[in-house]
């Protein structure tokens, strides 16, 4: 550990000021002195405490509205002085320059004024000129200088005076630096962003919430979570989510954002393998669970409606992992945590992000979120029988799923019921007979059953096996040169298709 250097003078610039009145008062009882500037400067005042007006030492008042307060070499001089270089010791005496051995400053608040969709000028004015500075130049010279870059490192900086008064270790200082510049780049990626405007000229991401996972994919493997969960979920109960509960969260998510009607979906390794729609929770938990009852032990399990007692109690009758809702009776929650380990996540209003990230290649992959979903006004019968309304409910409630289930990918349905889904596969023909054959297994009669297929069919093979099966619609995007051979079998045998125009892969 390193020799403590001592605090003496601080300069304290704060948008925030929040959290900061029992900072200043320990830096004073320490015999720290202060600058600051207008507002800092009157508060800082209003404790009683003597402060210095950065005005007082440039010999500048703030001009041009604010924009140029602590821009002046008195200022920076101050920061940036390397104390054990000669010729710097020299200038500040020469210019009179003061030390400044703590830098606390935070920015204006531009990413808020961004999202509460200000004008353009008021956006403008809250892009932060001298803090950012002061940020950089405190943290570039951490040697000598400590740097608190905003509200978030108040506690922080408070416990280092408790532990050890107005004294810092370069250790401490270094660290403290380390934080500033995720600060500035966090800040500095906002505004690009926004000039970016989705352009997509640049990648540019910043996080600042970090969560250590007990590991990633696999135990040997390290994983972290870089996000705001909370911000979407409320956990109140289980385990600590890992990084392939995280996964499964975010496809059970997205999967039941597409459904209105009171719905259940029981997910493994992010594709369903149960899913319903009917009038109440429970139905809808039966016949998901009907599905596959095997793939749902240790499972992730979705609803979009209160879990109430009477469901709970039925849920509870298998073992799974993870289960998410807007929201829980008193009495089912009395129920469902009576295992330890259980993960009980309420689903917040709070939407997710429209861009989706992969890394690969030493490169980023950067799309927008599939956010297409077809409803009856979409569809193009293209057969000469054309579905019935429930054919056509049960298509739409297909398509819904096959659009979020790994590809190659055939999801069978009736009655708004998936009776079984064929998935990763590497040929369309494969993943039909995969369905097929689950759906038997778990004794699914799919005579009027509808097919739904994330890509075109490039042969008439799979309307056939289908077909065969007893399937009698079928939804698909479209767009293969064969199409009409599909289209021909269909009117040869009495199915109905219709085309969407809109392809589904999901890899």
């Amino acid at each position: 550990m390193s020799v403590k250097k001592r605090i003496q003078t601080a300069l304290v610039s704060v948008y925030h000021k929040e959290g900061l009145n029992e900072i200043l008062s320990k830096l004073n009882h320490e015999g720290v002195t202060f600058i600051s500037t207008g507002g800092t400067h009157d508060f800082i005042k209003s404790l009683g405490l003597e402060c210095r007006l950065v005005e007082d030492l440039t010999g500048y008042p703030s001009i041009l509205g604010g924009r140029v307060k602590t821009l002046h070499p008195k200022i920076f001089g101050g920061i940036l002085s390397r104390r054990n270089l000669e010729t710097d010791i020299q200038q500040t005496a020469e210019y009179e320059i003061p030390e400044i051995d703590l830098v606390i400053v935070d920015l204006y608040p531009f990413k808020e004024t961004v999202a509460a969709d200000a004008d353009e000028h008021a956006v403008i004015e809250k892009i932060d000129i001298g803090g950012i500075s002061l940020i950089r130049a405190a943290a570039k010279n951490y040697q000598d200088v400590l740097i608190v870059a905003g509200k978030n490192q108040y506690a922080t900086f408070y416990e280092l005076l408790c532990n050890h008064g107005a004294q810092s270790t370069l250790e401490e200082r270094r660290q403290f630096a380390k934080e500033a510049f995720a600060v500035s780049s966090g800040y500095d990626t906002a505004i690009f962003n926004y000039f970016d405007n989705n352009d997509g000229s640049a990648f540019r991401c910043a996080v600042d919430d970090r969560k250590a996972l007990r590991y990633g994919e696999n135990p040997h493997q390290k994983g972290v979570f870089y996000g705001d969960f909370e911000a979407l979920f409320t956990q109140l109960h289980g385990k600590e989510i890992s990084y392939n509960n995280l996964l499964d969260i975010d496809a059970a998510v997205n999967l039941i954002s597409e459904f209105d009607e009171t719905s259940f979906a029981i997910l493994k390794h992010n594709n369903a393998c149960g899913m319903a729609s009917r009038p109440t929770l429970l139905q809808a938990w039966q016949d998901a669970l009907a599905g596959d009852p095997v793939s749902a032990f240790g499972g992730v399990l979705i609803a979009n409606a209160v879990i109430d007692r009477v469901t709970a109690e039925e849920i509870t009758k298998i073992f799974f992992e993870i289960i998410i809702a807007p929201g829980y009776d008193a009495e089912a929650l009395a129920v469902l945590m009576q295992k330890k380990n259980r993960i009980i996540l309420v689903q917040k209003d709070a939407k997710p992000g429209t861009l989706q990230f992969r890394s690969l290649l030493n490169g980023v992959l950067s799309q927008e979120r599939d956010l297409s979903i077809q409803t009856c006004s979409d569809l193009e019968v293209v057969t000469q029988t054309v579905p019935t309304p429930a054919e056509t409910a049960d298509l739409l409630f297909a398509n819904k799923l096959v659009k979020h289930t790994r590809s190659n990918a055939i999801v069978l349905v009736k009655n708004k019921q998936l009776c079984a889904g064929g998935m990763g596969q590497t040929s369309r023909v494969d993943a039909l007979k995969q369905a097929i054959e689950k759906a038997k297994a778990f004794g699914f009669d799919l005579n009027g059953a509808v097919m739904a297929s994330d890509a075109f069919f490039p042969f008439s093979d799979c309307i056939e096996i289908a077909n065969n099966a007893g399937i009698t619609s079928v939804i698909q995007p479209g767009g293969s040169i064969r199409d009409k051979d599909s289209v021909d079998y269909c009117n040869n045998h009495h199915v109905s298709m219709v085309m969407t125009g809109i392809r589904h892969f999901k890899h």
